[in-house]
């Protein structure tokens, strides 16, 4: 039970199914043509608070990519960027890039400006208020530049009785409100943690409560 309860993580990997779309639907499908290899503009930068998604929507490129067989890689912050360009690169936390990762990304744009990849990068600002280079913050607003929002307090409720209902379990709406309001803001982690109840719940044989949620919560914290 210990290790239930500390197992509170998104099981199924980033993808474009499994990301709430809510106000990023033209950034979703321009994300989707980029990774598909449709006709859209080679370099995509997305910038948005930490929880909004962004990390998810790299992660998602790079897995649809190479799930179609094309060259795809992933750099975190701290990562060397490549020499190479690949057929599709995502570059998270730009905003951290030191003066040699920052010169390697604008070399690696005018690659893709060139016809020889795709770039889809992310930061927390847009490219002007980064504090890069000036010559980087322009080549990155050169691309298509969305801001990802992180989804509504309505949108995460309908996602979790969703999840609640694909698991066939009532999700009562005190839970729902303690769920939003004090734990996890990020939706994945929220839907884990739905998992995590629901798990609990059938271990105790015990009705899914908000006593049951914060007695779950608690032992957590405590293990």
């Amino acid at each position: 039970m210990q290790q239930l309860i500390l197992d509170i993580r998104p099981e199924a990997p980033p993808s474009f199914d499994n990301f709430l779309a809510g106000q990023n639907l033209e950034a979703v499908a321009t994300l989707i043509a980029l990774a598909t290899g449709g006709e859209v503009e080679p370099l995509v930068y997305l910038w948005g608070e930490a929880g909004c998604g962004k990390t998810h929507l790299l992660h998602a490129c790079v897995r649809t990519a190479g799930s179609l067989g094309h060259e795809a890689r992933y750099v975190a912050r701290g990562e060397r960027l490549p020499e190479r360009l690949p057929r599709l690169l995502a570059v998270d936390d730009v905003q951290a890039l030191d003066a040699a990762g920052q010169v390697a990304l604008f070399n690696l744009i005018n690659l893709a400006r060139d016809g020889r990849g795709r770039i889809v990068a992310a930061g927390d600002l847009p490219p002007a208020r980064l504090g890069l280079r000036p010559d980087l913050a322009t080549r990155l607003s050169s691309g298509l530049v969305y801001a990802i929002h992180r989804p509504s307090e309505a949108e995460r409720a309908a996602a979790l009785h969703a999840r609640a209902e694909a698991r066939g379990m009532r999700l009562p709406e005190e839970v729902v409100s303690y769920l939003l309001n004090h734990c996890r803001r990020d939706l994945p982690g929220l839907l884990a943690t739905v998992d995590a109840l629901d798990a609990y719940s059938l271990s105790l044989k015990r009705a899914v409560t908000l006593p049951l949620l914060r007695e779950m919560l608690q032992q957590g914290q405590t293990d």
